[in-house]
């Protein structure tokens, strides 16, 4: 399974958390550092489950990009509308 994971830079370095494992996170110094501490958070979290005789959640978080243009164009559609 692919969990999905996202991850926000912080002032100190980066940060991330996994939308479909609640509580599991992890920080890092660097892009690559916070990728391999999710990894192993990830694996810590599922096995925690295991261990617990609790259920595997299922991966269902996806993501995509916005393009700054279109949303700020859709915005000027819906205002419009409003006003009509």
């Amino acid at each position: 399974m692919k969990y999905l994971i996202v991850i926000e830079q912080t002032s100190s370095g980066y940060s991330a958390y996994s939308p479909d494992l609640p509580g599991c996170v992890a920080t890092a110094g660097t892009k690559e550092e916070i990728q391999r501490e999710m990894k192993d958070a990830i694996a810590f979290h599922l096995d925690g489950l295991r261990e617990e005789g609790l259920a595997i959640p299922e991966p269902h978080s996806s993501s995509s990009y916005v393009d700054e243009a279109h949303a700020i164009e859709k915005k000027e559609f819906k205002r419009e509308s409003c006003l009509g």
